[in-house]
């Protein structure tokens, strides 16, 4: 028994996870997004000039965005989203970066396109952070922190060979963890008919509510669909056993795309998908969806900055002060 009330612990635990994956990625609004506040008018045009210029001279593509807090989500996670759905870099080289800046959560990020991986190594991309960022976060200087980091990117991009000889050492941090369950087939038959309806209600309720979510909702649906497919396999074990929610599992992977591609072809789908792509927002049975899924175009006054359909595999580096 004590190990399904733990199960029901990591259930609510479940609540938060959904929380912090459903963080909003801001709209694209130009080469400097700053949401969290944190950046003078002044220092806002130095840094658009500068990426503007650079991205003139080498096709490369650098966007910075501040938020004050993910409310629990990895920075890892969120850069990779961002920059997924902001399409940084040239499609067919893949040349963005994303600097990322949460105040109040203390983290950065340097998330780099795979086509720079190359020459904005992880190593090199943490060197900047530790050595040239954090001193200034840590004495409260953001606008500083941000353009002496945003400059040496730009500087280790074109070549500038005395900065990358600084980097001569390397460190990296590994963590192993692992679990091991026993079975709980015989503590489940102790549960009473009444107890195992108010423990579904409860547990079919969250993921079903994000399954429904999955599937009626573009853009986000099939990274629910993925994110789905643990919580799936492991929590209906509480109620329907391990062969329950095996097949409450084979249930979900067919049924879930089965709908979704029947929805797809529906008008107020396509409808809802244009209002994301064009507006950044959308309404769907009534709540309203927003996204940064700016992939297209956006203008910043007289930039004709846009996301070229570049993408990133997770290079980079992040820091904290």
């Amino acid at each position: 028994m004590n190990k399904i009330l733990r199960l029901l612990l990591i259930s609510l635990i479940l609540l938060t996870a959904f929380d912090a994956m459903g963080a909003d990625v801001p709209y694209l609004t130009g080469r400097v997004t700053d949401n969290a506040q944190i950046l003078s008018s002044e220092t806002q045009k130095l840094l658009t000039d500068s990426l503007k210029v650079h991205e003139e001279r080498t096709g490369n593509q650098i966007a910075i965005l501040t938020l004050p807090t993910l409310d629990g989500e990895s920075i890892e996670e969120y850069a990779d989203r961002v920059f997924k759905e902001w399409k940084l870099g040239q499609k067919d080289k893949d040349n963005g970066i994303l600097i990322i800046v949460v105040p109040n959560d203390r983290r950065m990020r340097i998330e780099v396109g795979y086509g720079l991986e190359g020459t904005m190594t992880d190593l090199m991309a943490g060197r900047i952070i530790r050595d040239i960022i954090t001193p200034k976060f840590k004495n409260g200087d953001y606008n500083s922190g941000i353009t002496d980091g945003t400059l040496s990117v730009i500087k280790v991009l074109e070549g500038d060979r005395q900065l990358e000889s600084a980097i001569l050492e390397t460190t990296g941090d590994e963590g192993m963890a692992s679990e091991n369950s026993n079975s709980i087939d015989s503590q489940i038959e102790d549960l009473s008919i009444i107890e195992r309806i108010l423990i579904g209600c409860f547990i079919f309720g969250i993921i079903g509510l994000f399954t429904i979510i999955g599937i009626v909702s573009p853009g986000v649906g099939w990274f629910l669909y993925l994110f789905l497919i643990p919580f799936w396999a492991m929590f209906p074990i509480v109620v329907l056993g391990t062969k329950g929610a095996f097949i409450c599992l084979i249930t979900y992977l067919i049924v879930f795309p089965a709908a979704k591609l029947i929805i797809k072809r529906t008008k107020w789908y396509e409808k809802a998908k244009t209002d994301l792509r064009t507006k950044g927002k959308a309404s769907i049975g009534g709540f309203m969806l927003s996204s940064g899924g700016s992939g297209g175009s956006f203008s910043s006054g007289s930039s004709g900055f846009s996301g070229g359909g570049g993408s990133s595999g997770g290079g980079g580096s992040s820091g904290s002060w």
